[in-house]
């Protein structure tokens, strides 16, 4: 029953993300305090440069916050041994070893490699979140929620364009 409630409860939330994505005209999770200075990052380009690089689908997420559709993601069903990294500056993110099914849509992670990720409070949509980015590029990747699996109790929630896979040879 907790992985049917949380499914839905992802799916209403992305809906509801796209429908405003729609009507704003921008990503979901943009919402910040306007007087908070932007963070400075050891990959940095221009949305020109962005958008040369990454596809349509990876810019709105990363560079505008935007959330992909629930089960879309081809690495929802990634099970090999490997590395995710981020999807614009290529740095290690995640571990195989320490992915799992949260049910809810996106491929999810219950902790990320040391110094790889940074966070920062989300306040859209009338709640309060931990959106979760790239610490190298500053790239959109998730959020993560508290309701993970242990050791860390944490789910790392991902949008899966975010992401790119590297297996290990075995």
């Amino acid at each position: 029953m907790k992985g049917t409630k949380r499914s839905f409860l992802g799916a209403l939330a992305a809906t509801v993300a796209g429908g405003v994505d729609a009507w704003r005209g921008i990503g979901a999770g943009s919402a910040r305090a306007a007087d908070a200075a932007p963070p400075v990052y050891e990959v940095s380009r221009s949305d020109a440069e962005w958008r040369k690089l990454l596809t349509p689908a990876q810019f709105k997420v990363m560079r505008q916050e935007s959330t992909e559709r629930p089960f879309t993601s081809a690495l929802n069903d990634e099970h090999r041994a490997g590395v995710f990294a981020c999807a614009g500056c290529r740095l290690d993110l995640f571990s195989s070893k320490t992915k799992f099914d949260s049910g809810t849509g996106w491929p999810s992670f219950w902790q990320p490699l040391d110094g790889a990720v940074s966070t920062r409070t989300d306040t859209s949509f009338g709640m309060e979140r931990n959106e979760v980015h790239c610490r190298r590029c500053g790239g959109h990747l998730g959020h993560v929620f508290d309701d993970g699996p242990k050791p860390t109790g944490l789910r790392y929630c991902m949008n899966g364009v975010a992401l790119v896979f590297t297996p290990t040879a075995v």
